[in-house]
């Protein structure tokens, strides 16, 4: 692949330094994230994924280490801080915290705005992201605490979309929300990613979110960056991710029991697609469906 889009060099976060309750957030961590691809990042909670996500765009700046945005460092000048958060866009886990405008289609137009657009250009941005989002027209002029959890989620990312970052990280963006609305928000990212082939970063607790989407996926645990491989080489390594509290996707498990038990099926299925796909070819096989 092609240089890294981002890049951390010994990045660390420390609270609290030199006191009784120092505590290390993010430690010493190093990574590359090429252009282009969908990361998942995983890991339990308090394991310093959120911290990272804002360190990566410099809304924390790091107790030690760089972060690079197209090899600058982007704490490099202070006045340049700005034109980074429009590059690298961050939807937070509580996307209330982000709406605080009369309208939705105020609060979408916002970050444009600053960036100096020209009210033409907001418009089209507004229009553009409440698709992919998956917000309705109607919407638009309504009062963003008017609208229901999911639909602030949609408003939060559609405000962010409209800024048409490089790099777009969603922490939790599925959370709260029913199987339905989990998938349709799913695919409504994976085909904005597709369109605009930008850089995708999903925080997530669900590991069959992760399985759909992700090409790498990045593994937290206690501040360290423990894994950052392929998503199906992280999976694979299932024992390893119990012992931090963490696990694969359900069907990578039946499947990886089915196998041991004789069934012909691939190492390491991520999704239920997939397994429905290869036990079907195998009962064809069999002459049995």
């Amino acid at each position: 692949m092609s240089n890294p889009i981002l890049r951390t060099e010994c990045l660390s976060l420390v609270y609290g330094k030199g006191t009784p309750f120092e505590k290390h957030a993010v430690k010493d961590v190093s990574i590359e994230i090429n252009r282009g691809e969908v990361i998942g990042v995983i890991g339990h909670t308090g394991s310093g994924k959120s911290t990272l996500m804002q360190m990566l765009n410099g809304l924390i700046k790091p107790t030690s280490g760089k972060v690079y945005l197209d090899g600058v460092d982007i704490h490099a000048d202070k006045k340049k801080l700005r034109d980074v958060r429009f590059r690298v866009g961050l939807v937070f886990q509580y996307p209330e915290n982000q709406l605080f405008e009369e309208t939705v289609r105020q609060d979408i137009s916002f970050g444009p705005r600053n960036m100096g657009l020209p009210d033409e250009s907001i418009e089209k941005r507004v229009k553009r992201a409440a698709v992919f989002a998956g917000l309705k027209d109607e919407l638009l002029d309504r009062s963003p605490f008017d609208l229901s959890g999911g639909e602030k989620r949609r408003a939060a990312i559609a405000g962010v979309i409209a800024m048409d970052p490089e790099i777009l990280i969603l922490d939790e963006p599925t959370a709260g929300l029913d199987p339905m609305g989990r998938d349709v928000l799913l695919s409504q990212i994976d085909a904005y990613h597709k369109s605009r082939n930008n850089t995708v970063l999903l925080v997530s607790h669900s590991m069959e979110d992760i399985a759909g989407i992700a090409d790498r996926v990045l593994v937290m645990n206690h501040g360290d960056c423990v894994m950052l491989d392929t998503t199906q080489n992280v999976f694979s390594r299932s024992e390893e991710l119990e012992s931090i509290g963490l696990r694969v996707p359900q069907i990578t498990k039946i499947t990886t029991e089915l196998r041991r038990r004789g069934v012909p099926l691939s190492e390491g299925i991520l999704t239920v697609d997939k397994a429905f796909e290869e036990i079907c070819a195998i009962l064809k096989k069999e002459g049995r469906l």
